[in-house]
């Protein structure tokens, strides 16, 4: 039944706003030239798209069977989540979202989905600030100091090094 839930949120959810938002803002040409042959450098936003959905499936699958719960703030999971890609950053949804619309904007060529990620991006900092780390903080503990203290927030350059 949870992993139900995870696949009806994340439909309506990151599925609208990495898919069905873009799709609808791009305009018919665009559109069709997703069906077009692959030009090198477009065929470049590919690998952030892919990437972002393998993330993303990646983060709902570990929320569903090891946190025991959704990727839904009002259907959390009730085990703190750090293994698989939380050990890069405490974020890695957001980051998968933001890479999708980010290849999205590169396949299209499109400048306005490169600002709707920026948009994105500071909306969903705010949303992480305001709401989920307080929240995360209440429901887990010293156990999710412990994880703050440890992991990045967002993915940083230095990890690339590492």
């Amino acid at each position: 039944m949870i992993a139900l839930r995870t696949i009806i949120f994340s439909i309506f959810v990151p599925g609208m706003v990495a898919g069905g938002i873009p799709f609808w803002y791009l305009d018919e040409t665009r559109r069709l030239a997703f069906s077009a042959p692959l030009a090198f450098p477009w065929a470049i936003g590919i690998i952030p798209f892919a990437v972002g959905i393998a993330f993303y499936l990646w983060c709902a699958g570990e929320f569903t069977f090891r946190g025991k719960g959704t990727p839904a703030p009002i259907d959390p999971p009730s085990m703190l989540v750090v293994k698989g890609p939380y050990r890069l950053t405490r974020n890695p949804m957001y980051c998968a979202v933001l890479s999708t619309i980010l290849g999205e904007a590169i396949y299209f060529r499109s400048p306005m989905l490169g600002v709707y990620a920026v948009m994105l991006f500071a909306l969903f900092h705010l949303f992480i600030i305001s709401y989920e780390e307080p929240t995360l903080q209440r429901m887990f503990g010293h156990a999710y100091t412990q994880y703050r203290q440890s992991v990045p927030r967002w993915v940083h350059l230095w990890l690339v090094s590492k």
